[in-house]
């Protein structure tokens, strides 16, 4: 199964780029934000002016113009496909399964402090390993799930403070 991304740009332009189109892309990093890209012959000066990595969000400067870009993954583009939304499943301090599946690990217990997002467990779905994570800061009030259990769509599994 090759791996896809969704690039928005500005909230309004849609790109979707495979794994290998972005190994096979000509850049060079010139420093830990700046980077040389040649595309058709032409050639871009690329930089990373702010980075959300938890929210997939980027604010980059390609020349001299600004953009705003988000990017989604497998994970989010499977999710979307299937009409749920991992946003409707975070309610507040609840954290709920977006999908059924089967819970592999819990990487907390009750009283654990977190902080927006700590990784809190893994759901295995559809074959794939999805790690959910922390919405919030907060302390764990109560876990309603254990390791090997399998859970339904909204679920609750995790109670924050």
């Amino acid at each position: 199964m090759e791996k896809k991304y969704k690039i928005k740009v500005n909230n309004s332009y849609e790109y979707e780029f495979t794994k290998d189109e972005i190994d096979a892309l000509d850049q060079q990093q010139i420093s830990a934000s700046k980077f040389h890209v040649l595309k058709d012959n032409h050639s871009f000066k690329a930089e990373i002016l702010d980075s959300n990595f938890n929210n997939k969000k980027y604010s980059v400067k390609i020349n001299s113009n600004s953009y705003e870009v988000d990017i989604s993954n497998e994970l989010d583009l499977l999710i979307e496909a299937m009409g749920l939304s991992l946003g409707s499943a975070q309610l507040l301090n609840d954290i709920k399964a977006p999908m059924p599946g089967l819970i592999l690990d819990v990487n907390v217990k009750e009283g654990d402090e977190v902080k927006e997002g700590d990784y809190l467990l893994v759901l295995e779905a559809m074959k794939m390993e999805n790690t959910l994570s922390a919405p919030g800061d907060g302390i764990i009030k109560s876990i309603h799930v254990e390791k090997g259990q399998t859970v339904e769509k909204n679920q609750l599994l995790i109670e924050l403070e």
